[in-house]
């Protein structure tokens, strides 16, 4: 027995993300039908209180990503029309999102991270503010959106940054380089599933790779000695519980194993992670027995408010 009936999908959304949320948010619809509910597929603009109220449903799967869908700006809107919704609620989606804050949360948790700074991203793009190699990201986006890795003899950072046409904020992190490998971990409801290694065809871990066809190759259970599995699930539950995450979320690290030093470094937290039958997180919990519509209705059948 379902405890919603009517399940509005929000998908689109206006981040940099939107091609990768409309493709997750039908995804998610089509198997919430599957599973008997009454699906309204939304695509999310400023309009959006309107398209709700249109809508009536009972509860909402968040299907967005990247800014206004996964950093507390929807969250509130629902919050404020009091309409259950999935995944993470305001504080723990704005955390997760501002790589700075949420490096402030894992640290007071004892979770590992690497020095970082945030910088104009003008400055960032004049001269080198950390000795490379290092990594530029801005500081409140998702899906690897505008990362430069600068190398050990890159004359100076990418021009890009400087450019008027950049859009992704005023703001960037400069954080220390992690050589190794790229993990991630999903974490549903307390327990983390299991864990990923994930093998770029490109340079590095970065939007092609994460979307493109043959873009990244995953490997789960990842094959690294078991204590380092057991770290990076630990550390992925530690950190959903320090930012206040609910539901479904999924964890990145970096795990450096170059000078026997077996290193699991903390990236990220997504709040709302890709939800397609081959994303990690459908991946990781196929994994576990649990196929693809049974994890979407789990995860609408989790949907609250905070308030």
């Amino acid at each position: 027995m379902n405890k919603f009936k009517r399940v509005a999908v929000l998908k689109g959304g206006l981040s940099p993300e939107r091609e990768v949320s409309l493709v997750s948010g039908a995804a998610c619809a089509k198997a919430l039908r599957e599973e008997g509910y009454d699906v309204t597929e939304i695509d999310a603009g400023r309009d959006l209180g309107e398209q709700l109220r249109n809508a009536r449903p009972d509860a909402v799967f968040n299907a967005l990503h990247g800014r206004w869908g996964e950093d507390g700006c929807v969250q509130g809107v629902l919050e404020l029309l009091h309409i259950p919704y999935t995944h993470s609620g305001v504080l723990a989606s704005a955390l997760a999102m501002h790589k700075e804050r949420a490096k402030t949360v894992f640290c007071a948790a004892g979770i590992p991270v690497v020095k970082s700074l945030v910088a104009d991203r003008r400055r960032a793009s004049a001269s080198h503010l950390m000795e490379p190699p290092y990594v530029v990201k801005p500081v409140d986006q998702g899906s690897s959106v505008g990362v430069f890795i600068i190398r050990k003899g890159d004359n100076r950072p990418p021009g890009e940054l400087g450019s008027e046409k950049w859009t992704l904020g005023e703001d960037v992190m400069v954080e220390e380089y992690v050589p190794g490998r790229e993990l991630t971990v999903a974490v549903m409801g307390d327990g983390a599933l299991a864990v990923t290694e994930i093998i770029a065809s490109t340079n590095f871990y970065d939007y092609e790779a994460k979307y493109a066809e043959g873009g990244s190759r995953h490997v789960v259970p990842a094959k690294i000695p078991a204590l380092a599995a057991e770290e990076a699930m630990r550390l992925a539950e530690r950190a959903h519980s320090a930012l206040g995450c609910r539901g479904v979320s999924r964890t990145d690290f970096r795990y450096d194993d170059t000078k026997g030093e077996n290193r699991v470094i903390i990236l990220e937290v997504n709040t709302q992670p890709g939800m397609t039958p081959t994303s990690l997180v459908p991946e990781q919990a196929a994994y576990k027995g649990m196929n693809f519509r049974a994890l979407v209705r789990w995860i609408v059948e989790d949907a609250s408010c905070d308030r």
